[in-house]
């Protein structure tokens, strides 16, 4: 069903880096949640005021509700694939970050209703009786709040989308909901055994994890994450297989929305190569990266000696001395400045995040004593650095 209405309706549907195709593919995922959910409604108040049924009746604007979520994802899709502007030269690809954002929220508040229902109900028992109808519609409603569940979620990953994945725990959250309600009347009626109120709590629980994972997954690349292990080393690996091109550092990548993206990195290129010659490559490796991984890449080129002994012999020293003082720690734009007989040794020294500010102090002092040991002419112009890569998982 869910490939069916991906090729009925989407033109061009496996082109998911277009921002086009992505938009179309959140406009059918809300407006299949409106629809389905607008459908819930319908049926279950329509039942809901036949039977007198205040149980259904409240089922059925709880569907409504769980409608605006969908409304709420309409909007922030068809609005997150705006063209960028003067006044926003990057585009809006992060309002589907705040429209996920907003549905982790109904998601949590969903489960704080139902973890308040449940506590009611401990104090205030309540007895629950068997009606064959509206058991029926609470059936039906968890196979298609289920499948929305499942084509949310597979539409979500296949075009990375924070918004559908948090509408499809939205929807497996109601999944769970009315489960346990279902499960707790068939456990009353044929044991007498009231464990509904139980049962509320843990999906309650349940529910507002979901949504608190959510929130936070969200939240993520809107304050500003690392640059994932593996898309770290896929730019290193690119820019660093090109002739003219001796070494990578300082790689950050920022994110403005599922595929747009700008990254900035450090390339080293040798001292005695025509600038001119620099220049065209560095170029092409930006063309080339933004055709092959639809990322723009700004590339800073720093000049590295090559052919000087002395200064090959000082950066083989340092790299000895470095790594002596702990295995993790790293260096980079290593320059050698002459002035008679006095050395300034001037470099970054990457440290690991696991160092605080006073450990960082005491490793650089503790390397600046032993490079002036090693040479006592040696000065050393140290600037500390933190890697912006995500560790592997």
């Amino acid at each position: 069903m869910t490939d069916f209405l991906v090729n009925k309706f989407i033109k061009d549907s496996t082109n998911i880096e277009s921002t086009e195709v992505r938009t179309r593919y959140g406009m059918l995922a809300s407006v299949v949640g409106i629809f389905c959910n607008v459908l819930l409604f319908s049926v279950k108040l329509t039942i809901g005021l036949i039977l007198s049924s205040l149980a259904v009746t409240a089922d059925a604007f709880n569907n409504l509700s769980d409608a605006a979520s969908s409304i709420i994802s309409f909007i922030g899709v068809k609005m997150a694939g705006k063209p960028a502007d003067a006044e926003h030269p990057f585009g809006h690809g992060r309002i589907e970050y705040i429209a996920a954002l907003i549905v982790s929220f109904l998601v949590i508040e969903v489960g704080f209703t139902f973890f308040k229902s449940s506590i009611s109900k401990i104090l205030h028992p309540e007895e629950i009786s068997f009606d064959l109808v509206p058991f029926v519609i609470l059936i039906l409603s968890i196979l298609v709040k289920l499948w929305m569940a499942f084509f949310n979620n597979k539409l979500g990953k296949r075009i990375d989308s924070k918004v559908m994945l948090a509408t499809a725990a939205d929807s497996l959250g109601d999944v769970i909901t009315t489960s346990a309600t279902v499960l707790s009347i068939i456990i009353c009626h044929f044991t007498s055994i009231n464990v509904d109120a139980i049962a509320g709590l843990i999906v309650s629980a349940i529910v507002i994890w979901s949504g608190i994972s959510i929130a936070k997954d969200t939240l993520e690349p809107l304050i500003g994450e690392r640059v994932p292990a593996e898309l770290y080393q896929k730019i290193t690996d690119i820019v660093e297989s090109y002739d003219g091109i001796v070494g990578t550092h300082d790689l950050i990548v920022h994110n403005y929305g599922p595929n747009r993206s700008m990254a900035t990195i450090h390339a080293e290129v040798p001292n005695d190569i025509n600038i001119d010659v620099s220049h065209e490559i560095i170029d092409k490796i930006e063309r080339d990266v933004k055709k092959d991984l639809n990322i723009l890449l700004v590339i800073h080129m720093d000049p590295v000696e090559m052919r000087d002994e002395e200064v090959l012999s000082l950066r083989e020293k340092t790299s000895r001395i470095v790594h002596a003082l702990d295995p993790e720690l790293n260096f980079h734009d290593f320059r050698v400045l002459k002035e008679n007989e006095q050395r300034n040794l001037i470099f970054d020294l990457v440290i690991p995040d696991s160092y605080s500010e006073k450990d960082a102090n005491r490793v650089m002092h503790q390397l600046v004593s032993l490079l002036h040991e090693m040479d006592e002419n040696v000065e050393c112009i140290i600037t500390l650095d933190r890697s912006f890569e995500a560790p592997e998982s």
